[in-house]
């Protein structure tokens, strides 16, 4: 017969707080997961928008890009659009707020800008 301190493993309520927990991390990932893969596309359509020639082209261009790729967080309006010697520069900034429970939020600050 084995003595308590020689038995190894997990019990029961252990179990079920480990279930838990991995859960309550993958409801999270899962709402995470979106933001990022939009933040990709944001990215993806200020590089394709940075070849307009004016202010004004450019904005138009990632609006274009922003209805293909079903970009919804940010729109032509809100890019800061410079140059840098010869060529256009996009750069962009913007947050996401997903609701975890009750009052508590995780705030997601996204920004980049075209190469």
């Amino acid at each position: 017969m084995r003595t308590r301190q020689q038995q190894r493993g997990l019990t029961f309520l252990g179990l079920l707080i480990v279930g838990a927990v991995l859960a309550s991390a993958g409801v999270v990932l899962a709402q995470v997961v979106p933001t990022y893969v939009e933040y990709m596309a944001v990215q993806k359509a200020a590089n394709a928008a940075a070849v307009g020639s004016t202010v004004t082209d450019v904005r138009n261009l990632f609006d274009k890009a922003a209805q293909v790729n079903d970009i919804r967080a940010i729109s032509g309006k809100d890019l800061d659009v410079s140059k840098e010697g010869d060529r256009v520069v996009v750069s962009f900034a913007y947050s996401r707020e997903i609701h975890l429970v009750g009052p508590a939020h995780l705030v997601m600050k996204y920004a980049g800008r075209s190469q």
